[in-house]
Parts: structure tokens; C-alpha cells; sequence
């Protein structure tokens, strides 16, 4: 009620200064200790006035452009998560979570002040260029990116395919600043990929399943859902769960993905905002098939944000799972997206994620059980793995071997939990009396 009361005052105001020249600017709107709706209202009405009526360029002043450039101000200023969306940029948003887009295949955020790379999606020209998560994106065709809004860089990086975008990356790990010359494509984001039993040359004599997840979209709980169908039949009996640079996506899809690991009805996440409605635990479905509680692992690094990190979190504090690899992003807020009559949208931030044992995600990050750091070369092989084609299983296999200390780390720690599970497990006493 207090909004729409707030709008139709708003309405009333603009279309009386507008129209009758009434002036607002008393002396009880100027005072600054004032912050009543309808004071300030009027301030920003007097502002819209005096540059459609003096600004030296009419070209700049319509109503659609001021009123714009000031929600995108507003919306900019509250916290790097926030934004105004134009009609097609809320398009793209919707069509990014159908997993379906035109860019580069970068996941960007700022971090520090800085835009910064989350993730380089795979098989996407970032990926095959050899981005990496934690880059920081300096420039994009020249363009300082120091001031530069989110929804402004996004906009740069995705566009026409076939268009060709130059970055200048600054990579913090060696100082190292270099230009990528990249060309827009379609991306089409398979959520889950490479499943498979591992070779018994790393797993030993357990059948360990491994599974990546690309990021969280419509698709990807039932995809998951049919990869462990089809690992549990060939005999699976541990599962490395791969959530490195995934950048996350939909919070439903999340909980979702969590239901594949733990009982029903399972609290997995709550979240915490300024009021009442912001208050809200997130359980695992009651209707979902329920597994064999085989051991699992999940792989994590500075990459996995968002819906990975609820994962994540979720399972290490319910003691699902072991966390291998190095502390994640820490973007744990929660925006909510609200369309306007006009087709564009608000995007802000209204609560904060908290893990079961209510620690917070934001800032923070996860901290993985067992800390394995890789080096920019060992990165820069996983990716090529990753992004490579026809690639032979054992050219695959001489890599993890060599590149990829953390999928080694975990399938020890696997190997490590079922050799205890077999010895421990009672002795049956085969002698007749």
C-alpha cells in the first residue's frame, strides 16, 4: 500500500510541476533532515524539470532517458549487485537462465572495486582463450572499466555473434597485463558434463563416479538427476561432485541439486534480509527419489559462487560431504528481480544466504575441508583438458595426473573413506556351532 501510495504521489507531482509549473522546491523540501517520500519526490522532479528546460543538448533530455540514467544510478549505488535492466537487458537475463545466449562466455562481478572474471564458461571463446576466474578485466575495446556499471559491462561483452570484443586482463597471480582479441558466439551452456566412472588407474579397485556441473539453470537438477541414474547402474560406488567455476544461477535449482544427496525434507539454506517476507529456510522436496548415501566429494575454488556455494555449504555442514580444493567466490546474497510495466526490471539485493550452521556466504566464501591450491600452469592445463576436442582417455587421464592435484586429492580421500567403511564393517562369522 505504502508503494503504490509512493508512486501515485510520485505521479501526481511530475504531472503538476509538468504541466502547471507548480514549484516544489519549498524550503521544507530543501531541508535536508527531511525524508519524507514526498520531499524528496519533489527535488527529483524539480531536477528532471530544470535539465529538460536549460540542459545544452535537448537530445539527451527525454523523459525515457533521464528517468532511466537516474534508476540506474539509484539501483548502482546501493551494493555491486544491484542494477536496472533495460527491456533487453532483462531479455537476456531470461534467456541466460534457459541456458542459451550471445557473448563470450564470461561470468563477471565486482569484487574489490574491480570487474572480475568468476568463471570462464567452458568450450566458449574466453575459455579457449585461456581466461581465467579471479582475472580482472581492465579495459573491454579500449574502455576504462574502472567506473564502469555492471549492466554497461555485460553489455559490452555479450552482443551480435560474430562481433569481436578485445579485453585487457590484469591476471593478480603474476602481474601479468595482456590483451584477448574474442569473438561473440552463441553460447549454449550444457549445465551437466562429463560424466563417467573414473579409470581404475586412479580410482583403484572402487567404481568413483565423476560428475561436473556447468552452472545452475532450469535444466540442470533433472539432467543431474539422469547422470547418477546412469552411474549408480554401472555400479558406482563414490561420486567426486565437480562445482570449480561454476558460477551458480537459480537458488531453486540449487536446493534442487542438494535433494540428490540428502533426506527430504532437509534445510539446506535460509536467508536473512530487513523484513519479515525476507526470512525464508529452503528445504530438499519430499517428493524427490532418495540415493544410497554413498561417500561424495565435492570440488571447489575461487570459481564456484552463488548457487555453488549453497551447495556446497550445504553439504559440508550437514557432513554429506568432503570439500576439497581452495575457499569459493563469496557472493551469498539474494537479488530479486521485479519486472516494469515498460519490460525493464529491477534487480536488488534483498536478504543474505546462510548455510545450515548459519555461517554467512557473503564476503566470506567456503572453506573447503581439504585445502589444495593449484598454480596458474595447472589451471591453464585443466582448461585445455576441458575445452579440448577428441581428446584420447589417456592423454585425459595423463593430465589429471599431472595437472589436477585436486581431483587426485579428493579420489584419495574417497579411497581413504571406503578402505575404513570395509574395515570397519562387522566380521561375519562363517563356523557353524
Amino acid at each position: 500500500m505504502k508503494r503504490r501510495l509512493l508512486l501515485s504521489t510520485f505521479g501526481c507531482l511530475v504531472f503538476l510541476n509538468l504541466l502547471l509549473g507548480v514549484r516544489f522546491y519549498t524550503a521544507h523540501a530543501a531541508d535536508g533532515d527531511d525524508d519524507s517520500g514526498y520531499a524528496q519526490i519533489s527535488v527529483f522532479a524539480k531536477a528532471v524539470q530544470l535539465l529538460r528546460q536549460d540542459y545544452v543538448d535537448g537530445n539527451k533530455t527525454s523523459y525515457h532517458d533521464l528517468i532511466y540514467a537516474a534508476m540506474k544510478g539509484m539501483l548502482a549505488s546501493l551494493d555491486p549487485h544491484s542494477q536496472f535492466m533495460e527491456p533487453n537487458d532483462f531479455k537476456d537475463m531470461q534467456d541466460d537462465t534457459r541456458s542459451r545466449f550471445n557473448g563470450l562466455g564470461i561470468e563477471v562481478a565486482v569484487k574489490g572495486g574491480l570487474l572480475t572474471v568468476i568463471t570462464p564458461m567452458e568450450d566458449t571463446p574466453a575459455a579457449k582463450a585461456g581466461i581465467l576466474s579471479g582475472d580482472q578485466i581492465l579495459r573491454i575495446n579500449g574502455n576504462s572499466t574502472e567506473k564502469m556499471e555492471l549492466q554497461d559491462a555485460v553489455n559490452f561483452l555479450r552482443g551480435t555473434s560474430g562481433q569481436k570484443v578485445t579485453l585487457t586482463i590484469l591476471r593478480p597471480s603474476t602481474k601479468e597485463i595482456k590483451d584477448f582479441a574474442l569473438e561473440r558466439t552463441e553460447i549454449r551452456v550444457q549445465s551437466v558434463k562429463g560424466t563417467r566412472i573414473l579409470d581404475a588407474d586412479l580410482s583403484g579397485p572402487f567404481k568413483i563416479g565423476y560428475v561436473r556441473l556447468i552452472q545452475f539453470n532450469e535444466p540442470t537438477a533433472e539432467e543431474l538427476a539422469k547422470a547418477l541414474d546412469d552411474l549408480q547402474k554401472r555400479g558406482m560406488q563414490a561420486l567426486v561432485l565437480d562445482l570449480r567455476n561454476n558460477p551458480g544461477g537459480l537458488l531453486n535449482v540449487a536446493v534442487d541439486v542438494c535433494a540428490q544427496f540428502l533426506p527430504p525434507n532437509t534445510k539446506v539454506v535460509s536467508t536473512q534480509g530487513r523484513v519479515a517476507s525476507q526470512q525464508h529456510d529452503y528445504s530438499t522436496s519430499g517428493a524427490t527419489k532418495e540415493r544410497p548415501r554413498f561417500p561424495l566429494a565435492v570440488l571447489v575454488n575461487e570459481g564456484s559462487a552463488s548457487g555453488s556455494e549453497i551447495v556446497a555449504g550445504a553439504l559440508k555442514d550437514l557432513r554429506r560431504a568432503i570439500l576439497v580444493g581452495e575457499t569459493t567466490f563469496g557472493k551469498g546474497s539474494v537479488q530479486n528481480v521485479v519486472q516494469l510495466p515498460d519490460g525493464s526490471a529491477l534487480r536488488f539485493t534483498t536478504a543474505k544466504y546462510y548455510t545450515p550452521s548459519k555461517q554467512v556466504i557473503h564476503g566470506n566464501g567456503v572453506a573447503p575441508n581439504i585445502r589444495v591450491p593449484m598454480s596458474v600452469e595447472q589451471e591453464r592445463a585443466l582448461f585445455a583438458m576441458r575445452n579440448a576436442e577428441n581428446m584420447k582417455p589417456e592423454e585425459e587421464k595423463s593430465l589429471i595426473k599431472t595437472r589436477d592435484p585436486q581431483l587426485l586429492r579428493a579420489i584419495d580421500a574417497l579411497k581413504g573413506v571406503m578402505v575404513y567403511a570395509q574395515e570397519s564393517s562387522p566380521k561375519i562369522d562363517s563356523v557353524k556351532k
